[in-house]
């Protein structure tokens, strides 16, 4: 417990500045907005173009995992959506809430979280699932919010201007192009490599301060996201569904299938609520979950930990 505490508390710690600055008036009313305006543009493009450029071919070998992993990403992300149809949620908000159900902080929290319980050896699905989250369900996502925003336009035209939207859209191509240059070999020279880092190592930071500036703000008026769907699917039901998955339909090794299961366990990430943002979706909502999410994760994780050392 104390180990997992020592990982996470750095979470709260960045939460608690953005939201002390805030409350100080230390930073103003559009520091949280031009926080994560940097963060989508400049911080997070770093770090999905650098994780990619480094990955090869025999990361990516493990395809009963990956088909796992996704499983119960996905099936969580529909149920989730079938929920807020049936309540009745706008379009945007129903996209935004199934991606907090369903995106793990497996960057954040996961990967330093598999070395400790795994060694080395559980870096290989840390990575995987890290790709998988911040790159392709992060897509679909975007892909899924842009035809909304453009469907009153005919097909032709909505196809067209999701198209346009998504060619300009830093978060789509920078994995793209890190997969051409791992593809080609291509070794970037090493002021270039340490530009994508210090970038990258940014993006995380900044997002958590900008939620902490977003939490010291009064409530904005309009539907809330429902907190406790959220945090109950993302701690609870993606965990139960991929240990199903990786126990029984689709048994893996020990190791991929308890990686599996501690990965799906992950609090909410900070990518729903940069999308709602930057949508200009009701953000407190998210912003509250992420938070409760990764505080009541200590003792999730800390039982999962438990039941997979005893199994």
């Amino acid at each position: 417990m104390i180990a997992i505490f020592n990982i996470v508390f750095p979470i709260f710690s960045l939460i608690l500045l953005g939201w002390s600055c805030r409350r100080r008036k230390i930073l103003s009313d559009n520091a949280a907005s031009e926080l994560n305006r940097f963060v989508i543009y400049l911080g997070l493009p770093a770090l999905l173009f650098d994780s990619m450029s480094r990955l090869s071919a025999a990361d990516f070998a493990n395809l009963r995992f990956i088909a796992v992993f996704a499983a119960g990403v996905a099936i969580v992300f529909v149920l989730t959506a079938w929920i807020r149809i049936r309540q009745q949620a706008a379009a945007p908000d129903v996209i935004i809430d199934s991606l907090g159900t369903s995106y793990a902080n497996v960057g954040f929290i996961g990967i330093p979280l598999s070395y400790l319980a795994f060694g080395t050896d559980g870096l290989p699905p840390a990575v995987i699932a890290m790709v998988m989250t911040a790159c392709l369900l992060f897509a679909v996502a975007i892909v899924l919010l842009e035809t909304c925003l453009h469907v009153q336009a005919g097909v032709l035209r909505t196809i067209g201007k999701v198209g346009r939207s998504l060619v300009r859209n830093p978060i789509m191509i920078a994995p793209l192009a890190g997969i051409v240059v791992a593809l080609s070999g291509l070794a970037l020279p090493s002021g270039v490599q340490q530009l994508f880092k210090i970038l990258g190592a940014a993006a995380s930071p900044c997002a958590l301060v900008s939620l902490g500036l977003f939490l010291a703000q009064p409530p904005r008026h309009g539907a809330s996201a429902p907190v406790g769907l959220l945090v109950a699917f993302k701690l609870l039901l993606q965990p139960a569904i991929t240990a199903i998955l990786a126990y029984w339909v689709l048994p893996l090794p020990r190791l991929w299938a308890d990686s599996a299961i501690l990965l799906a366990a992950m609090p909410i990430g900070t990518g729903p609520f940069m999308l709602a943002e930057l949508y200009q979706r009701e953000v407190a909502g998210m912003s509250r979950a992420i938070l409760i999410s990764t505080t009541l994760s200590l003792p999730t994780i800390a039982l999962i930990l438990a039941w997979i050392a005893h199994r």
